[in-house]
């Protein structure tokens, strides 16, 4: 197929791919990659476009795998769990309404699931929960093409490093055709949702992480208010309470993505109105409480559009990262209208996660898409740089290769295997080739 100019989800990262397509079977994909070859142009994946970085940008071949999808086999297992296989173009949405059919469930979720489950692996995506991994740590098997055209299979016991490596691969490796996904008994989550003060919420932070399931909360800017969320794992067969049509529409529809659009606009114009709308929304929050499916209570609508960076430090800092976040906001000009959202995760073993190795807070700094970020960007990066930060793989940041190697122990481990698996960098772009060098 002839190429189109592409834009990701943002709007933020444009391509001009020579060619784009879209193979419905490993066959087909052997075949796109033979002319890519034979044409001297390189190659790159993209998913659902939800990277705010140039990491899927393709001025050469642009591949999606979005009809190479669908769930192709479930191995139970006697504790109720199972092996799930799909193809790496299924989307995270459709996988896991699926899952709930079949009485299973991920074990944890980012808060959006319009990727697909390739794309999420590959940049690194991740939910919240001091007990749980990202969404890489519950690959148990992943079977990826190369460059001359090869399947290669990789788990735990077989080819072990390109496992570690290929887990979170950024597209680098080879063209992620299946995955298999290490599936729980379906589960709801009882959803509690209320406002507090940033405060109270640090005065209590280690505490309250380590006894809710999955706790984040968003801290409003220019103001001392969060919005804390705590969701409850509950067994599949819970009574499930909804959040009512008309509750839901208000809340997340019309005020969370209507209003807030039209507020943007308006600040965006008018910056200096900021601080005030932020106090009046964050007091205007009412607490809600609902019981629903894990993957419904996981995921929200977004439709607002922004740029985001989010940072990955060590549990124990974030305290200071955001109340030096604080006060740089209240020696600066700058007026941020978007929230700050704070998520938590488990240390995990995979090369290039941004989790490797310790507990692990994310800060995720947002701007209207209509702004300019820079500033601020800069500002949160240099402060999580300080304790050691590592930048989510799909979200902006400005660090290349010679910083990342510092910051990852595996980083020429990576290196390695990308050389061995890639040696012509078929699989290679520019941006890739600034975080690796």
């Amino acid at each position: 197929m002839i190429g189109r100019p592409w834009q990701n989800w943002a709007g933020n990262q444009h391509a001009f791919p020579s060619d784009r397509a879209e193979p419905a079977s490993v066959d087909e994909l052997r075949s796109v990659l033979q002319r890519a070859i034979e044409g001297s142009r390189p190659v790159r994946c993209v998913g659902a476009g939800h990277s705010f970085t140039p990491i899927a940008v393709a001025d050469g071949v642009q591949i999606s795998l979005d009809s190479l999808r669908g769930i192709e086999s479930v191995v139970r297992n006697d504790d109720g769990s199972a092996q799930v296989t799909v193809l790496a173009g299924t989307r995270l949405r459709e996988l896991t309404a699926q899952l709930w059919d079949l009485g299973l469930a991920m074990t944890n979720l980012g808060d959006i699931d319009e990727q697909s489950v390739a794309g999420a692996i590959s940049t690194g995506t991740h939910g919240t929960g001091a007990r749980f991994g990202g969404i890489a740590t519950q690959v148990q098997a992943l079977e990826l093409m190369t460059a001359d055209g090869r399947l290669v299979r990789c788990s735990r016991d077989e080819n072990a490093e390109l496992f570690d490596a290929a887990r979170i691969g950024l597209g680098a490796l080879g063209v992620i055709t299946r995955v298999t996904l290490h599936c729980v008994p379906a589960f709801a989550l009882r959803a509690v949702e209320e406002p507090s003060t940033l405060t109270a919420t640090l005065a209590e932070l280690e505490t309250t992480v380590a006894a809710v399931d999955h706790f984040e909360f968003y801290w409003f800017p220019h103001t001392d208010r969060v919005l804390t969320k705590r969701n409850t794992r509950l067994p599949g067969n819970a009574e499930l309470r909804p959040l009512g049509k008309v509750r839901s529409y208000l809340d997340d529809e019309l005020l969370s993505n209507t209003v807030f659009e039209g507020l943007n606009r308006v600040v965006t114009r008018v910056p200096a109105l900021i601080p005030r709308l932020n106090a009046v929304s964050a007091r205007a929050l009412s607490a809600r409480e609902y019981t629903d499916r894990s993957y419904r209570v996981f995921a929200s609508s977004r439709t607002v559009k922004f740029v985001e960076m989010e940072y990955a430090v060590p549990a124990s800092e974030i305290g200071w990262v955001l109340r030096e976040v604080d006060r740089w906001l209240e020696q600066s000009s700058m007026s941020i209208a978007f929230p700050v959202e704070v998520r938590f995760a488990a240390a995990d073993d995979i090369w290039l996660s941004t989790a490797y190795g310790r507990p692990t807070a994310y800060i995720a700094v947002h701007q209207y898409h209509r702004r300019d970020h820079r500033e601020y960007f800069d500002a949160v990066e240099a402060i999580c740089r300080s304790v050691g930060g590592r930048p989510h793989w799909g979200k902006l940041h400005s660090l290349g290769g010679d910083a990342l190697r510092d910051t990852y122990e595996h980083f020429d481990d990576f290196v390695r295997i990308r050389d061995s698996m890639d040696p012509t960098k078929l699989f290679g772009s520019n941006y890739l080739e600034h975080l690796l060098s």
